[in-house]
């Protein structure tokens, strides 16, 4: 028996984790600033607010051996400012860091991102674990991410007994999963950038909730990058849903954000741009090889998943 204290355990992934959890012997404490309801017999919630010094009390009370560490600003609520998103994604790893060290945890698993890499125009493709990690300071997720990688580095070297699992992980879909992605599968007309393609990689919620049971347990440290087999391109994309794309030049779009972005029409600016030119590919090879897990669906099988969950 582990027992296992999860962040944000509200969320979609951390419901589908709790799901996959239930039933089985280990002692699970949830933790969310959200009530939690109808959780599994061998779940217990906790109020936590990762952005505060309740972090270190609530590790100190309940004395878990794995932290799974969910919480994070994926899709910013109306009205969310960077810096909000800043103390729960930056502030929030760091307390939880801090707490595990203090209160002798031995394993710390963190949901990072491919968005971790950046979007950048001599990204590899496909990226591996090994490759820069230079998220963006114009996307404040990906530039989150990469602090929060920084951090991690930083305490690997000074705090070598702390194990940590790090899942860089793409898009994750499946039933009822809605985000700022796929927003742009909703639209009657996919905008895309003129000869760029726009590579998206998925994974299966199921799939990423059975890899974070694996990185709780028995699974080895590292770091490893979390995606379905292949990619789908706009492109591709666009022939499933049976939209049409339209293809616009990146300087016209840029010039277009540049008017509509301080008028409130849009919350992208032209700096943003980028984030359809240079999306990151992630290898799963270190996943299936190393960490010991092939996911059950491939990036297309996943999107045809939530595709028919969303009635498109």
């Amino acid at each position: 028996m582990t027992r296992i204290l999860i962040t944000g355990a509200g969320g979609g992934v951390g419901q589908a984790l709790l799901r996959e959890l239930g039933g089985t012997d280990h002692e699970i404490i949830a933790t969310d600033i959200r009530a939690l309801q109808d959780l599994p017999d061998n779940c217990s919630y906790q109020p936590l607010d990762v952005r505060n010094a309740t972090v270190d009390q609530v590790i100190g009370e309940t004395r878990p051996q794995v932290i799974v560490h969910l919480a994070s600003i994926v899709s910013p609520p109306k009205g969310s400012t960077r810096a909000f998103e800043y103390a729960v994604d930056v502030t929030g790893t760091q307390n939880v860091i801090d707490a595990s060290i203090a209160h002798g945890v031995e394993r710390l698993v963190v949901t990072s991102s491919g968005a971790a890499y950046g979007y950048h125009t001599d990204n590899p493709v496909p990226l591996c674990e090994t490759d820069a990690v230079r998220g963006n300071l114009e996307f404040a997720y990906a530039h989150h991410k990469r602090l929060v990688e920084e951090m991690l580095q930083k305490t690997r070297q000074e705090e070598p007994t702390l194990q940590q699992v790090v899942l860089r992980v793409g898009t994750v879909l499946g039933v009822g999963m809605e985000n700022q992605i796929t927003a742009l599968f909703h639209r009657k007309r996919l905008l895309a950038i003129s000869g760029h393609e726009s590579p998206f990689v998925f994974i299966w919620t199921q799939d990423l909730a059975r890899i974070l049971v694996r990185a709780a347990t028995t699974g080895p440290a590292g770091i490893f990058n979390v995606a379905g087999d292949g990619a789908m391109g706009i492109t591709q994309i666009a022939d499933v849903l049976h939209k049409p794309v339209m293809r616009l030049p990146a300087f016209l779009l840029k010039a277009a954000l540049a008017l509509a972005h301080p008028l409130g029409l849009s919350r992208y600016g032209p700096q943003q741009v980028r984030f359809l030119q240079y999306r990151p590919v992630l290898d799963n090879t270190k996943l299936k090889q190393e960490f010991g897990y092939t996911p059950e669906k491939t990036s297309a099988e996943t999107f045809d998943l939530w595709r028919r969950s969303a009635g498109l």
